[in-house]
């Protein structure tokens, strides 16, 4: 797979620019600043619908534009396609397959699949669960993109649950002060009881999403973590290994977050992996999950937050007996979170064709001797896309074209 065209409209920083590109090795070249990561930054999105630098689509546009437009034109194989999206931010974005539009944006997610390292990559060992949860969940889409329906419907149910979580909230909270009762049939006397009936119904649907999503995360663990493993290795020789396992708010040992935002977890939870689904007394995911948002329920009215299910869960990185996060030194930490796109990469490519490669500033952040470790296990990659400030930033085991960025305009000098 590679991408032979890239095109912008009022992307970011892009008025307009036309790209052409090739297999092997591309590199971007100019001083920060100058848009370089607008321009792999527009390729990440085709592939994922989502920004690794910004949560959401506004910051997308140019300045004064009502909408940002990236066309791409991808081969696979001896087939090839032309993405286009149309970003509208604060509306639903649009796309067309081969210049038809389609029903849903989402449809053409996959048709592009990349891997992207960018120093923000630094937050998968070292920053919140909210991080490795999405790794996850996008490695999911792009392997299979009817996940990006699931993902999708999973966060629907989440919303509306949370709406009528604050609802219950609000109400208790106003029965206790007109009443000084906290009792259920003082919180159903103030007009709740409605909300806990239909919350029933709200349970049923976030366990049925949440359970495929979650023994979807367990089984992406199962094939990454000899990957990571292999992928550290060979980043960081003499290390101890690295590890991964789940940890999950179906565990009976532990409370719910106390502190932070909604969606992270405390350190001490137990941790599930694919072998305790089929050993756990018959019962299926689903069930568990229902059963735990009964056990928690009288917390999550008095929060007015869902406190169970995959958005709460965390992907815990070890070193040896360790966990990576609070233990790792920086370098340590740099190479895992490395070790965790390469895997993603091997992954896609067993399933089936090389992703395309972005490495986003990443060798400026690296010693000599990950830089090449790195470089020499990229390069045989049908197409990487390669930023950086300077040209003695581009490792000499990916030499190939090269356009320099300056000043809003993108010119090929190789």
């Amino acid at each position: 797979m590679h991408v032979a065209h890239l095109s912008l409209t009022d992307f970011r920083s892009y008025a307009s620019v036309e790209l052409g590109l090739e297999p092997g090795v591309t590199a971007f070249v100019g001083p920060n600043g100058q848009g370089k990561t607008n321009l792999v930054e527009a390729l990440g999105y085709v592939a994922t619908h989502s920004s690794h630098r910004v949560a959401s689509d506004a910051p997308l546009v140019r300045r004064g534009a009502a909408r940002a437009i990236v066309r791409s034109a991808v081969h696979r194989d001896d087939r090839r396609a032309l993405i286009e999206l149309e970003i509208n931010p604060g509306r639903a974005n649009r796309a067309r397959l081969n210049r038809s539009p389609v029903s849903r944006a989402r449809d053409v997610v996959g048709l592009l699949r990349t891997v992207l390292f960018a120093p923000e990559d630094l937050s998968l060992s070292k920053g919140d669960p909210a991080e490795r949860r999405r790794f996850l969940d996008d490695l999911l889409v792009a392997r299979a993109p009817r996940f990006a329906g699931v993902r999708a419907d999973y966060d629907r149910v989440l919303k509306q649950r949370g709406a009528l979580l604050r609802t219950a909230a609000q109400a208790r909270r106003g029965s206790r002060s007109a009443r000084r009762a906290e009792s259920d049939s003082a919180f159903s006397a103030a007009g709740a009881g409605d909300v806990l009936s239909t919350l029933e119904v709200w349970d049923a649907h976030l366990a049925r999403h949440g359970a495929e999503l979650l023994r979807a995360r367990l089984e992406l663990i199962e094939a990454l973590r000899p990957l990571v493993a292999g992928s550290y290795a060979a980043l960081a020789p003499g290390s101890a290994p690295a590890t991964l396992a789940y940890r999950s708010t179906l565990s009976t040992g532990g409370d719910t977050d106390e502190g932070g935002q909604e969606g992270e977890v405390p350190g001490e939870r137990g941790s599930f992996d694919t072998q305790t689904l089929s050993t756990d007394l018959g019962k299926t995911l689903e069930e568990r999950l229902r059963e735990r948002l009964l056990e928690v329920r009288s917390a999550e009215l008095e929060r007015g937050v869902t406190l169970v299910g995959p958005h709460r869960d965390d992907l815990v990185l070890g070193i040896g007996d360790l966990p990576a996060r609070g233990y790792a030194s920086h370098g340590e930490s740099w190479s895992f979170a490395l070790a965790l796109r390469l895997a993603a990469y091997d992954l896609l490519r067993a399933d089936g064709g090389d992703p395309v490669l972005i490495l986003d500033d990443v060798f400026a952040e690296l010693d000599s001797q990950r830089r090449r470790r790195l470089a020499e296990i990229v390069a045989p990659a049908e197409q990487v896309l390669i930023t950086a400030a300077v040209p003695a930033d581009v490792p000499p085991e990916l030499v190939g074209a090269r356009f320099d960025v300056a000043e809003g305009s993108v010119t090929r000098v190789r």
